[in-house]
């Protein structure tokens, strides 16, 4: 009997995680399931599965940077994303960061399982709410400097964690860094960017997806979705 593919979820709604398990691990094996960005990249260079479904809006490391970490260390892990972001630039940027699926959570039962099925077999997906023709043009055009690229990795980090409401020691502490290093990394995005104020560096990576406000989802959006079918049967299981 051959083994089962072993998928790791992440997503900061437990709801949309235990839907996610519950709908795949009939004809997978769910190896485990985080709740922000940190912890899924630790958990996939624990556990080394062979997929990641992951949303966009991760807290403390959001679901682009985790792919690029998680991609750099484990080249041959699928990475699935499955997000309420339908913006094509950002679905483009997903596929630059190793993604090989691109789903939308108002997407159903059938479809999510079926595009996870594809790609464990080595294929890719997109959603059908996501013009391939304007993904592709973004993919392949003379590529230039998007908003999220104006910013370093580090910056990145630190902007997001920003967003989230921390403090500059805070944030020290969870990157092991000074608070200093934390106040120069924040004064050189905002003269890079010609940003004046605070909140119009939080309004920035809001704006640009790179925080976790930027999702916008929210139960009632889930049970849109025919994914609510799916707890339902555990309900009367």
């Amino acid at each position: 009997m051959n083994r089962r593919p072993r998928l790791l979820i992440a997503d900061h709604h437990n709801l949309m995680a235990d839907a996610c398990k519950l709908m795949l691990e009939r004809e997978f094996e769910v190896a485990g399931v985080a709740y922000d960005g940190r912890a899924l990249v630790d958990s996939a260079l624990r556990l080394k599965p062979e997929g990641v479904i992951l949303e966009i809006s991760l807290p403390q490391l959001n679901g682009l940077d985790a792919a690029g970490r998680i991609r750099h260390r484990l080249p041959f892990t699928k990475l699935i994303f499955n997000t309420a972001i339908s913006d094509p630039y950002v679905a483009a940027e997903a596929f630059r960061r190793g993604g090989s699926g691109y789903l939308l959570k108002r997407s159903g039962a059938e479809e999510f399982v079926g595009a996870v099925r594809t790609i464990m077999r080595g294929g890719s997906y997109l959603s059908p709410f996501i013009a391939r023709e304007t993904l592709e043009y973004l993919l392949h055009r003379p590529k230039q400097l998007a908003p999220e690229m104006r910013v370093t990795p580090r910056e990145s980090e630190i902007l997001q964690l920003l967003a989230e409401g921390n403090s500059m020691k805070q944030i020290a502490g969870m990157l092991a860094i000074s608070p200093g290093t934390v106040a120069f990394q924040k004064y050189k995005m905002m003269k890079r960017l010609g940003i004046r104020s605070s909140a119009e560096l939080i309004q920035y990576a809001v704006r640009n997806h790179m925080a976790l406000q930027t999702e916008n989802w929210s139960v009632n959006d889930f049970h849109s979705t025919n994914a609510v079918v799916a707890i339902e049967a555990l309900r009367t299981a």
